[in-house]
């Protein structure tokens, strides 16, 4: 699982992402110790097979900037999967605002910002023991950091959310719009991806926590999604899905189910660990995968 892809660049000193030189490194790494699988193949033909499927996660440039000239160069496929609804609403997703903001002045500078706009009566989630002990544990955020990402993606009631992050957008980065046309893939690129060979997959609508809404919301995410890309790339034989956030406090079994109602092929969960058979036979909508960011760890 990948997300951001990139050099580093001085203007954000606390921006999460990967370098770019050690992508490269992992890219080396994986095809020398395990090298890798065609996703457009169905899982369940590769079974026997030992190897890795690479997943980059939000529909950013980098993925077509970086990512895809090195795939390409070394006959590598991977999924992407895309968010959607900021194509149809030209602002920037609510989470990756977050992450800017964080990279841009650091937890510290944000935390104390935050507590201006935000009040505990906003707060509806606050009190679920899977928001506060499970979310964040294995990043290396400082204490300012892990509780704004907690308080703004977790916490916060979304009838709230949007309104808090106009605000300090506007204080701490006035030029949303101009950031916004250089961040995300275009349509064009996806159509590139698609037709480099790549798999398209769907991050949802609008990047929510599964588990905070409504059934007929979480439906209208996935479906919505899913429709979006098959009118801009046409119908792919494998249709898939990754959760926005990951792990299992994100999502319910009804999410599963409308997964398997849409006809989702298989989705991928945050899960440090291999993809066995009994995982695509017994739960195809929850199957583990590696964070970049663990895998020299982990593997």
């Amino acid at each position: 699982m990948y997300h951001y892809v990139r050099p580093y660049n001085n203007e954000y000193p606390y921006f999460k992402h990967l370098e770019y030189n050690l992508f490269i490194e992992q890219l080396d790494f994986l095809e020398k110790k395990y090298g890798f699988l065609d996703p457009t193949i169905p899982l369940i033909d590769n079974h026997n097979k030992q190897g890795v499927i690479l997943t980059f996660d939000d529909g950013l440039k980098d993925h077509f900037d970086y990512v895809l000239p090195e795939l390409e160069k070394r006959n590598i496929k991977g999924v992407f999967y895309i968010p959607t609804g900021h194509y149809n609403t030209k602002k920037m997703i609510d989470v990756h605002r977050i992450h800017l903001l964080l990279g841009k002045y650091g937890g510290k500078v944000i935390y104390s910002s935050l507590k201006q706009y935000v009040n505990r009566e906003m707060l509806t989630h606050i009190d679920y023991d899977d928001f506060r002990n499970k979310t964040y544990i294995s990043q290396g955020n400082d204490n300012y950091t892990a509780e704004v990402k907690k308080t703004l993606n977790y916490y916060i009631d979304y009838k709230y959310r949007e309104n808090v992050l106009d605000m300090m957008m506007a204080e701490y980065l006035p030029n949303e719009n101009k950031i916004y046309e250089d961040f995300y893939l275009s349509s064009a690129e996806i159509l590139g991806l698609a037709r480099s060979g790549m798999l398209i997959g769907s991050h949802s609508v609008n990047h929510l926590v599964m588990s905070k809404i409504s059934r007929e919301n979480q439906y209208q995410e996935i479906a919505k999604s899913f429709k979006f890309i098959e009118n801009l790339i046409g119908k792919q034989d494998i249709k898939t899905f990754c959760f926005p956030y990951g792990g299992d406090y994100s999502f319910t079994g009804e999410t599963e189910d409308i997964l398997n109602e849409v006809g989702c092929s298989y989705s991928f969960n945050v899960e440090p660990r291999d993809v066995l058979i009994e995982d695509y036979e017994n739960r195809p909508q929850a199957l583990p995968r590696y964070d970049c960011n663990m895998v020299f760890d982990v593997l």
